[in-house]
């Protein structure tokens, strides 16, 4: 596999689209493994919703946070709609019509590009390319990346040369779908490389001024079901009588993202509880901040959930999205890596009982790391290029 790695110089198109993160942080992921495991190849990733037209991207992407950030009900029931309508239903022939007047800049681009073998890490490009493979008009292998513990009905699309599932029973989801177990691969979802490398706890502690040796939570993402980030470290800080302690004595690292205003005030917030609240703002290197933890409070996305389990992080989800997002709270739940909290009286009762239970995180910890895939990435573009040798290989017969 190596070999072949690094001398396979072919040119790898990766096609992702900016509704959510996931669906990028997957593309990126395998264009970092690939730029350190094969010397030669050219590795590209597009958006496509840098290809498509404002009105289009306004409503495939804004239209699309927006409503899981507002009325998730509603997304849950798009989902399931679009997961169980027919194809060839008019709403469905409305949808392809809509991105097919929208798809001829990435066609172009496409084009321009000529690539070997293209990997999609969303629906969207796979259903356009396997329009033009049915006309005979792309010739290239299309590889799918499935993002989530799930399969919804529009990932699956005839002409597709292989799928990559995060897990067995997705597989088991695709072969009930009709695709051909030779084309399916079981390789989890990708993730960067840093997930994948021996992270000393005691240095990342050193960096943030934390102590290795304490009880460490993480919470990031907030989400509607337990509230803003400020009041729920604030909540979550006050808590008591845990063991017959008079403190809860856990660190809290609260990763903000981009969202300064409640940065600003859990530095505040800080002051109250110095070596204990930890406020960390966007980074690239999350990896270095989960590492420091025991257990992570976090929505439960594909990537996220990915990276956590690459980890050995257990996680307690909170408000995921109906849908996908609850699909991997069920796998990670009955896999016995996560626990559930509706609310914040919910997330401290879960706490309380870890703190007091110690052995009961552990055991999370161990099903996590059972399930982590830290060489997702690195074993797609394996995959891909091993294909693209045995295609070569192989004489072509008229």
């Amino acid at each position: 596999m190596t070999d072949i790695l690094e001398t396979s110089g072919k040119k790898i198109l990766i096609l992702s689209v900016s509704a959510g993160a996931g669906h990028a942080r997957a593309a990126e992921a395998i264009r970092a493994h690939a730029a350190l495991h094969d010397l030669t190849s050219t590795v590209v990733h597009l958006d496509v919703m840098d290809y498509a037209t404002a009105g289009f991207r306004k409503i495939y992407t804004d239209f699309y946070i927006k409503l899981v950030n507002k009325a998730p009900t509603l997304w849950g029931y798009l989902y399931n709609f679009t997961n169980e309508a027919k194809r060839d239903s008019s709403i469905e022939q409305l949808r392809r019509c809509l991105e097919r007047w929208n798809a001829k800049g990435l066609l172009q681009a496409i084009s321009d590009f000529q690539p070997d073998a293209i990997i999609c890490t969303h629906f969207l490009p796979a259903e356009m390319l396997a329009r033009l493979i049915a006309r005979r008009e792309l010739s290239c292998p299309v590889w799918v990346q499935v993002t989530d513990f799930d399969l919804h009905r529009m990932w699956v699309h005839e002409g597709m040369t292989g799928y990559f599932a995060a897990n067995e029973e997705v597989a088991f989801r695709m072969r009930a779908q009709g695709i051909a177990a030779e084309r399916i691969h079981v390789t989890g979802i990708p993730i960067m490389p840093a997930f994948a490398q021996n992270i000393s706890r005691e240095v990342c502690a050193k960096e943030l001024g934390l102590d290795p040796n304490k009880l460490t939570f993480m919470l990031m993402g907030g989400g509607a079901g337990l509230g803003n980030m400020e009041a729920l470290a604030a909540h979550l800080l006050r808590m008591k009588g845990v063991c017959g302690q008079r403190d809860a004595e856990f660190q809290l690292i609260v990763l903000t993202g981009k969202n300064t205003q409640s940065l600003h005030a859990l530095q505040h917030l800080a002051k109250d509880y110095p070596h204990r609240l930890f406020p960390c703002g966007f980074t690239t290197q999350v990896e270095r901040l989960m590492v420091c933890a025991d257990l992570i409070i976090t929505k439960p996305g594909g990537l996220t959930t990915s990276e956590c389990l690459a980890l050995g992080l257990p996680m307690i989800v909170n408000a995921p999205i109906p849908g996908q997002e609850e699909r991997n709270a069920d796998y990670v739940m009955e896999q016995g890596a996560a626990l559930k909290a509706v609310d914040s009286l919910a997330l401290e009762f879960r706490l309380r009982e870890l703190i007091s239970h110690p052995e009961k995180l552990l055991a999370m910890r161990a099903q996590a790391q059972r399930l982590g895939r830290p060489y997702a990435a690195q074993t797609v573009f394996a995959c891909v290029i091993e294909d693209l040798a045995k295609t070569q290989a192989c004489p072509v017969i008229d």
